[in-house]
Formats: structure tokens, sequence, C-alpha cells
């Protein structure tokens, strides 16, 4: 087979609220995190073959990239369907062969097929990929390819194709050790899609993407990808001891985030090592902080301790805590937003991410709304955003829903709400237990710590506030400064992020009870689709 010429293109994000769109212009970067699915499978095809990389939300793609390709190749998540569509429609016209490949067409076929997609590549690429290189060999034009349950060993995934990121566009770069979670909650399809035995990558392996990373110059926040980096506790620490050490001989050359269970709480040996090898932050999954709520959803390891003290600890060893909430579970209590709110004010939880509860494609959830005649939308409508309605009839009224969700999330980022939260969060946290050494700061960072000054320090009403826990933390706990002055920048995300979550959410809800009383007053059932 000829040389091919393989232009990989990311679809765009709509804004969201991991996005940051306004503390990333900040520092003079166009996005958080790069397409690590793509630059992977970059890394799986043969390496004979060229690669061009455009991620659209950094920069769109030329005639002159279309002109290149002999081939396209698409990945993204659900909330990138749209513009996935519009992809597959461009290459289509051009005449290019386009495949797809990643989540949201694993989960959801069936657009993509409507659309007339030549390629699906569906579940992991380790082995689906090969196939496809197969089937490209023997000269076919079109094809599905799955792993049929089969499980790939990720020992066997290859660094990924970092070089062909434009590093300068990220303010993270991404990893991936493990896939998978041992966990049951109804609404994930994480366990879904890499199943509910967590697969780790090898020390080695890590390490050597790691090393790769800070070879290519990258000197700044890793993403450790992982939808639960403890669910394989005993192969975390074997990392985490190599590690440590790996970071000390590079002086600490990244600072580290991930998600993990909450559990994380009760392993001081696992939170001791987080911190040995320079993690800074983590993801909780809390969803509410009503028991009944958690055990209807099956998350029953958030019912066996407290999640307020859970919390609290791991903010205390030095771990800012990041975290996701949910309202609309079945047998809801009216005011659980409120009860959302009083616990993330009581733990001081800086980023509470917070959204309605939507029915995600081949979940345990959608399999048991759609037998019980509750979904309101088809499979291919599945949003996957903070700014969209419930895609099923909840028990509780959705317009009551979808009113206490806008307060509560305008309420959570209230600027001195916030501000207050993320002082408190820090004056507890643990200072990190290695230095760097002294590095003059970048002029871009400079330039957005002045903006962030004469934003919230003097141009809005936040301003004696923003002075007074500015001092009162470098008496209290000055060791922590950096991490809260950039904590501190996000605050101007949330500010448009939460007015664009009140405007969609009014609109659709408008147009929802609208269609509503029309068939009220026509005495027809109730309408079963939500607008979209």
């Amino acid at each position: 087979m000829k040389k091919l010429r393989v232009l990989l293109i990311y679809p765009l994000f709509p804004k969201s609220f991991w996005s940051f769109d306004k503390a990333v212009e900040l520092i003079g970067r166009k996005v958080s995190l790069p397409p690590l699915g793509l630059v992977t499978v970059a890394a799986i095809l043969p390496q004979t073959w060229e690669f061009r990389l455009v991620d659209r939300n950094v920069v769109p793609e030329t005639e002159a990239d279309w002109e290149w390709a002999d081939l396209v190749i698409l990945s993204g998540m659900i909330v990138q369907k749209a513009d996935m569509l519009h992809l597959i429609a461009e290459a289509k016209r051009r005449g290019i062969p386009v495949a797809a490949g990643g989540p949201s067409v694993t989960s959801t076929p069936e657009y993509a097929q409507k659309a007339g997609i030549d390629f699906l590549i569906l579940d992991e690429g380790e082995i689906t990929l090969p196939l496809f290189v197969e089937a490209l060999e023997r000269g076919e034009t079109s094809g599905i390819f799955r792993s049929d349950g089969v499980k790939p060993d990720v020992t066997t995934t290859p660094i990924p194709r970092y070089d062909l990121l434009d590093l300068t566009a990220y303010t993270d770069m991404s990893v991936q050790f493990s896939r998978g979670c041992p966990f049951q909650c109804e609404f994930c399809d994480i366990i879904v899609l890499y199943g509910r035995k967590p697969r780790t990558k090898t020390p080695a392996q890590l390490l050597a993407e790691l090393q790769t990373l800070y070879d290519l110059g990258w000197h700044y926040s890793v993403f450790v990808v992982d939808d639960n980096f403890i669910g394989n506790k005993r192969n975390v620490k074997l990392l985490l001891k190599e590690l440590a050490p790996w970071m000390k001989e590079h002086d600490y050359p990244f600072t580290l985030i991930t998600e993990a269970s909450v559990d994380l709480a009760q392993d001081d040996e696992l939170l001791e090592l987080m911190m040995a090898a320079n993690f800074s932050s983590v993801f909780l999954g809390i969803e509410t902080p009503d028991t009944d709520s958690l055990e209807m959803t099956k998350k029953f390891q958030n019912t066996r301790d407290s999640l307020v003290e859970a919390v609290m600890k791991i903010n205390r060893v030095g771990l800012r805590v990041m975290a996701g909430f949910i309202i609309g579970f079945d047998g809801e209590k009216p005011g659980a937003g409120d009860r959302i709110i009083n616990f993330v004010e009581e733990t001081a939880i800086p980023f509470a991410m917070f959204s309605m509860l939507q029915a995600l494609p081949n979940t345990a959830l959608w399999t048991r709304l759609q037998k019980e005649g509750r979904l309101l939308a088809e499979t291919n409508e599945v949003a996957g955003n903070q700014t969209n309605l419930m895609n099923f009839i909840p028990t509780r009224p959705i317009e009551d829903l979808a009113r206490e969700f806008v307060r509560c999330f305008w309420e959570l980022y209230d600027p001195h709400r916030y501000l207050g939260r993320v002082y408190r969060h820090h004056l507890q946290m643990k200072p990190k237990p290695h230095k760097k050494k002294f590095k003059i700061p970048e002029l871009m960072a400079l330039r957005a710590l002045a903006i962030i000054v004469w934003r919230q320090g003097i141009k809005r009403n936040t301003r004696v506030q923003f002075w007074q826990q500015i001092f009162l933390l470098l008496q209290k706990n000055p060791g922590v400064f950096l991490s809260y002055i950039t904590t501190c920048a996000n605050l101007e995300h949330f500010i448009e992020y939460r007015e664009i979550v009140r405007n969609e959410i009014e609109e659709q809800l408008a147009e929802f009870l609208a269609v509503k009383e029309k068939a009220i007053q026509d005495k027809i059932p109730e309408p079963v689709q939500l607008a979209s």
C-alpha cells in the first residue's frame, strides 16, 4: 500500500464549564487540553505514513490541508457531534475518504453513518486501528471495525505523537495511565466504553511519555486523564513510587492533575505518594450529598464515609479539590440544588461542576429509562453539556429542576462566593513538600497577574475582599499563594459562563413550556421531544 497522507482533525467544542476560555486567554493560550486520542491514533497507525494534525479549537484547517490529505480521520466526544457532522460533510464534498472513532461515534455510530462516513473505527484503537489498516491494504473503501468486547492490553500502547501538536496553544498536556473503573454508577458511560476492570500501563511507559513531553520543552501542567486514576490502587502506587524520584531528578517540571473516586481520602499512603509526585489537583465525582440519590444511582462508594470529611482531608494534605454535582436523580426531593450549594460552601470547593442529569447512550440509566418509556431524545441527540435540559422525563417537574439548576449555578459562581471559597480552600491546604528552583516569571504570566489585579482588585466590587484575602493568605499560608492566585483567575471564565448557562437554559425552557402549553390547549399528549 502506498504511503498515505493522513489529516487528523479534532472537532470544535462548545463553550463549557471546563473550557476556561477567559482564563486561558489571560496567558496567551488557545485552549486547555490537546486531543490525546488523535495523537495516540497517530502513534498506532503505520509510522511510514505522513500525519498532519489540526485542532479546530486552536486554528481551523485550510484548503491546503484538505488538498494535501489522502485520508481524513476524526475523533471526538458527544458534545463535538455538530462539528463532527460538518467535517464529515466537508470531506465527502471533496471526495476524500473519511474515518471516525472515539467516544461519540462508538456510543452513537448511527449519526455518522447517516452522514455518509466511509469508515467507523469504534471501541479502543489498539484493536480496531490495525483492522482498519488491513482493510485499506485490501483496497476496501468502507467498513465498520469493532473489538467485539475484547479490551486491549494497554501496556502495548505506543507513546502518543506529541510532536504533532502546537504545544504553545495549550495550558495543559495530557497523559493516560489507566482505562476503566471498578464501580457501577448507573449514569456513567466509562464502564460501558472501557469496562469495570481497570487496565494500566507500566510505570516505565508513563515515564517515557512524560520524558517525551519534557524533551519537547513542556514544563507546565499535565492532566492524567484517567476517569478514575486510583481504580487499580496497587498499580498506581507502583507508578507513583517511580514517578516521585523522576520528578525530583527533573526539578519537578510538571504539576499533575487527575480524577479519582472519593475513597482516595481513606488511603493515607496513596495521598502521600501523590503529593511526593507533585500532584496539585484532583477531580472528585461527588454528584450529590443526598444519600438516597447516591444509592438510587448505584454510587455506593460515596455512601460509606462522610463526604464532607473526605473532601476536607484531601484538601488539607495539599490537593486542590474539584468536584462534579448532578441534579435530577429519580426520587430527588425539592431543594437538591440548595443542598449542593451548602455542601460546596461547607467544603469550600472552588470548582464545582454542576449539571442536570443526562442519560448517556448504552448506560444502565439509559437502558432503564428506555424500558420505562421516559427518554425524550433519540440516541444521537444527547448533548452532554451543562447548557442543555434533561433528555428524559424526571420524577420532578422539569421546569422546577431547570429553574433550580440555573439559580444554583448562578449563586455558586457569584464572584464574592467564588473568591471566598478559593480563599478558604487554600487557607487549609498544606503547601507542597518540595520547592522548585526559582525562575523569573514569564512576561505573559506577569501580564495575566496584572489583569487579575485590575479586574478583581480594582475595577469590580470584589476589590475589598480581593485584597483582604491576599494579605491574610500571605500571612497565614504563603506557600500556596501561586495556586490561590491561579484559581482566582478562573473567575474570569465563570463570570461569563454562568451567563451562558442561564441564557441557554432559560431559552430552552421557554420553548419547552410553549410547546407544552400548546399541547394542553390542543388537547393532545404532552411533548415527548425537547427542543434542541
